[in-house]
């Protein structure tokens, strides 16, 4: 006798999507609870007068939503094996209107034998990427 293996996922596959919104009190509270206060992340002034565009998200706190989804997705943290990002651009965070980050993960490479995948994220802002070769290694639910 012998076992069929079922199919469940494809390389190409969307598994998980998601939209986070970032305002400014996101940042006051991410900052408190990571002890990052560089002031780039809560004064307009001050990231200006380093050259930023403005007030800057932390990088960790983008980078910690991107894979967010794929967490949810695998059901475990446990399972996420390993994780790399490469930031491409700042996550600018108006005053007003804040910021908008959406992930899209699919099925980059697949492991049907192991059990496992790497799941690409696509990450943007205003349709701007955001995070590049962001990618996740898991094993599948």
């Amino acid at each position: 006798m012998s076992a069929e293996i079922v199919h469940r996922y494809e390389k190409g596959d969307e598994v998980a999507r998601a939209t986070y919104p970032i305002t400014r009190e996101s940042l006051v509270r991410y900052a408190g609870a990571s002890g990052d206060f560089n002031a780039i992340h809560y004064r307009d002034d001050v990231a200006e007068s380093v050259g930023l565009p403005g007030v800057l998200a932390h990088g960790m706190l983008t980078m910690g939503l991107a894979v967010q989804p794929v967490v949810d997705w695998v059901g475990d943290p446990a399972r996420i094996g390993a994780y790399q990002v490469r930031f491409t651009r700042p996550v600018v965070v108006d005053p007003a209107s804040g910021a908008t980050i959406e992930v899209v993960a699919k099925i980059g490479t697949l492991d049907e034998e192991a059990g496992t995948a790497r799941i690409d994220l696509t990450v943007t802002v205003d349709g701007q990427t955001v995070l590049g070769k962001a990618q996740v290694s898991v094993t599948l639910p």
